[in-house]
């Protein structure tokens, strides 16, 4: 409803019977009062579109510095994924929507230049923006390939509820180790003098999560995921620390629910309900008064010793006064700590991964086109490519192998 309607609704409305005049009054004073409100929601409102766009803006301005970096110079043997061996030779236009991870740096450039050597008559259309592009640009048939982070529940839904079918799904590239942006894995961190040594993805649940009735796979929901309160963990002691920790309660510390980042922490710690720790600490980015992104988790956990919390990227300015925490993938696994040969080859449970979208309805082939493309990014020579751009990490031959089965 606009200010004027507004006015209008409650001036000009036809009168049912007689009203004194101070009634009259009162009804001009009351949409006085409406209209200075609706002009303060008004104001307030572009004020938070400007905060977001400001946002936006200072987060193009961060990613953009670091997207034409390489991050790292190790070199890792590939030769165990399979060589890329054309198929069919193709030709046409690829349309892709997505993250602009992909192509903020030299990644989708050494992509398309990698696969135009098999295929010289490809040609490429980028749309990408935003990974919340990806699956409706497939939906609505105005991309080929949507690529990005992990796609969420609501879009996933999305895509079943116009299509009848879900989309293929293909892991790309490893995430990153310490590039915010890129997809990074996820370090545990506390205080240094806290003395715990390490912790597993179940006690991770406990501490994070909370007791649930099930869990979600995908848009299914798993009542066998159930847990209860017993398996909450709330205390220090409940993980073995003794004298002044035993008593002392757990404050852990995460990321705004609307970010992925916490959909992802929930998918591997929580089963994907969505049950956090009734005393977490949800923490998101802001444009400081420099212009630029900040954000005070860090500061406020070196100044809580009893905290707890998962940092994407948690080498990243780790201030000295906390740690991060090696993990195991249960009890009576190695507890594994966070490095860069660990989160490449997948041994760090936390680590993180980038992921193509494509449409093929049951029964039908998939786009040759398409096909072809994804087959090369996930080879030898598409992951070299990965490895030349430094940011993201090469998959391992099993996990490519996996991927080209799923084309198959």
């Amino acid at each position: 409803m606009t200010m004027q309607t507004l006015k209008q609704n409650i001036l000009l409305r036809p009168h049912r019977g007689a009203f004194s005049h101070r009634a009259q009054s009162a009804r001009r004073g009351l949409a006085v009062l409406l209209a200075f409100t609706a002009a303060g929601a008004l104001h307030a409102q572009a004020d938070k579109v400007a905060d977001g766009l400001l946002m936006q803006k200072a987060r193009a301005e961060t990613m953009g510095d670091r997207a034409r970096q390489v991050y790292y110079s190790k070199q890792w043997d590939l030769s165990g994924l399979p060589a890329y061996t054309p198929k069919q030779k193709v030709a046409g236009l690829i349309r892709l929507w997505g993250s602009n991870y992909v192509v903020d740096g030299f990644l989708g450039e050494y992509w398309e230049e990698g696969f135009r050597r098999f295929h010289p008559g490809a040609k490429f259309e980028y749309r990408m923006k935003t990974t919340i592009a990806a699956v409706p640009s497939l939906v609505y048939s105005m991309g080929d390939v949507g690529m990005g982070r992990k796609i969420t529940f609501a879009e996933l839904l999305m895509f079943q509820r116009y299509k009848d079918y879900d989309p293929i799904e293909i892991v790309i590239a490893t995430g990153a180790y310490d590039v915010p942006g890129w997809s990074p894995g996820y370090g545990i961190v506390v205080h240094k003098d806290n003395p715990i040594t390490g912790l597993t993805m179940q006690q991770l649940d406990g501490i994070f999560g909370s007791e649930r009735l099930g869990g979600w796979e995908g848009t299914s929901w798993h009542p066998e995921y159930a847990r209860g309160p017993e398996q909450n963990i709330r205390k220090w002691g409940q993980l073995g620390l003794t004298g002044e920790w035993t008593d002392k309660r757990i404050t852990p510390y995460g990321l705004n629910l609307r970010y992925h980042q916490a959909a992802v922490l929930s998918d591997r710690l929580l089963k994907a309900s969505d049950k956090w720790a009734p005393r977490l600490r949800i923490y998101a980015n802001f444009v400081g008064a420099d212009g630029k992104l900040g954000r005070t988790l860090n500061d406020d956990l070196l100044k809580d010793r009893s905290g707890i919390a998962y940092i994407a990227a948690p080498t990243k300015g780790l201030p000295p006064g906390l740690k991060i925490l090696p993990i195991a993938a249960k009890a009576g696994d190695p507890y594994v700590g966070y490095t860069l040969e660990t989160v490449r080859n997948r041994t760090y449970p936390l680590y993180d991964e980038l992921y193509a979208y494509a449409d093929q309805a049951p029964g039908q082939p998939l786009d040759s086109k398409v096909k072809e493309y994804l087959r090369y990014i996930v080879s030898r020579e598409g992951q070299t490519e990965v490895m030349r751009d430094g940011k993201y990490l090469p998959l391992t031959a099993d996990v490519a192998r996996e991927q080209l089965k799923k084309l198959e």
